[in-house]
């Protein structure tokens, strides 16, 4: 098994794990513990640094495997959507901007939003001509029935 692989299968498990209740009860049990500890040790600066150092360790180490697997999460998601995209009837052009910067994301969000709203308007339009439709065919019966 190669080492990225065995990273990647850990970092997986790990962090599953890491959210499971039981692992935030642990967590929990652990402070109480210490807190409950901390006149046995006269609240030293010694008892303070356990719970700091222990944290910050635990807190470096998470950022690790969680930001590994939440790489992988939104590759294999971007991944799903671009496949949508390539096979479906969309626009094979947005396959890939995930790779664009900030501003250039920014500026096709805002010609997406544009796109939509002009396309709400557009169905408004349509929506209310064919009421207006519906209207002049039931007054024109109803005309037709007084006659």
């Amino acid at each position: 098994m190669s080492t990225s692989r065995g990273f990647t299968a850990f970092a997986a498990k790990f962090a599953k794990w890491s959210g499971h209740p039981v692992a935030f009860a642990l967590g929990a049990a652990s402070v109480v513990a210490w807190a409950a500890s901390g006149p046995y040790f006269h609240f030293s600066d010694t008892w303070e640094l356990v719970i700091n150092t222990g944290t910050t360790i635990v807190t470096f180490l998470m950022v690790f495997l969680i930001q590994n697997s939440q790489n992988r999460d939104g590759a294999a998601i971007q991944a799903k959507l671009d496949e949508l995209i390539r096979a479906s009837a969309a626009q094979n052009r947005y396959i890939g901007i995930e790779h664009l910067t900030e501003e250039e994301l920014d500026e096709l969000r805002r010609r997406c939003e544009t796109r939509a709203e002009a396309e709400r308007l557009d169905d408004a339009r349509e929506a209310a001509d064919e009421a207006e439709a519906r209207a002049r065919e039931k007054a024109a019966r109803a005309a037709a029935k007084a006659h």
